[in-house]
Order: C-alpha cells, then sequence, then structure tokens
C-alpha cells in the first residue's frame, strides 16, 4: 500500500497558478511560498496537497491526469462553470446533457483540464 503524498501540476509560473487554484479552491498556500518560487503548495487539510512545480516547457498534449470537481456551499455546476470562467477559465469541452447530468471540461489559465461535475445537492447525495 502507498500513501499519496501531493498531486504535482506542471507549471510556467507556479505561483501565479496556484494563486488562481487558491482563489478558486479556497485552499491557503504554503506559508514560505513567494512569486518567483520555483515551487508552491496548495496546502489541504491531509494528504495529498497540490505541488504547482515550474517546467520549462509549455503544455502541449492532453492531461493524462486531472482533477474533477463540484461546487459547495449550495453552488450548482452551472453556478460553478460560470464563477471559473469569470476567474480566468476556459470551457474546452461541455458534456452537460438535456437532462441536467454530464460536465464540464474546463481549462485553468495554463491550459490544464479538469472537470466541472454536479454538486452532491444536484445528485441528490447529501
Amino acid at each position: 500500500m502507498i500513501e499519496i503524498h501531493a498531486v504535482t501540476i506542471d507549471a510556467k509560473d507556479p505561483y501565479e497558478i496556484a494563486s488562481w487554484w487558491s482563489r478558486a479552491t479556497g485552499l491557503p498556500l504554503g506559508d514560505d511560498d513567494e512569486p518567483g518560487d520555483d515551487e508552491i503548495m496548495l496546502a489541504t487539510e491531509r494528504y495529498p496537497f497540490f505541488l504547482f512545480i515550474r517546467v520549462p516547457e509549455g503544455k502541449t498534449v492532453k492531461n493524462r491526469i486531472h482533477l474533477d470537481v463540484n461546487g459547495i456551499d449550495g453552488r450548482t455546476r452551472d453556478q460553478e462553470v460560470e464563477r471559473l470562467t469569470e476567474m480566468g477559465a476556459t470551457i474546452a469541452d461541455d458534456r452537460r446533457t438535456p437532462e441536467g447530468t454530464g460536465w464540464v471540461v474546463m481549462l485553468d489559465p495554463e491550459g490544464n483540464e479538469f472537470c466541472v461535475c454536479r454538486s452532491k445537492a444536484e445528485k441528490g447525495e447529501q
């Protein structure tokens, strides 16, 4: 058995993209993280945390792994898509169905894919 320590995300500007994800998720940056650092942590209450690390090359192909997120605090999937779009994310593929199911594939400001799914309330979960 293994423990997942961190989810690492390649970045052109780790501080900038980690700050964007911090605003999106409400998770704080690491205490000692500053602009220009090559590694920036997005702290979670327990493992895994998110680590944004500077790489020289830009993103060129589809991610092989991505985050699936959903709204909290009463926000629906569609409200979350709108909020994230206003923050600078873009819609890459809209997989919502007329029945209300499905998800939206979005890109963060550096082009990393993530999916916005229906909230637990929309799925009838608690």
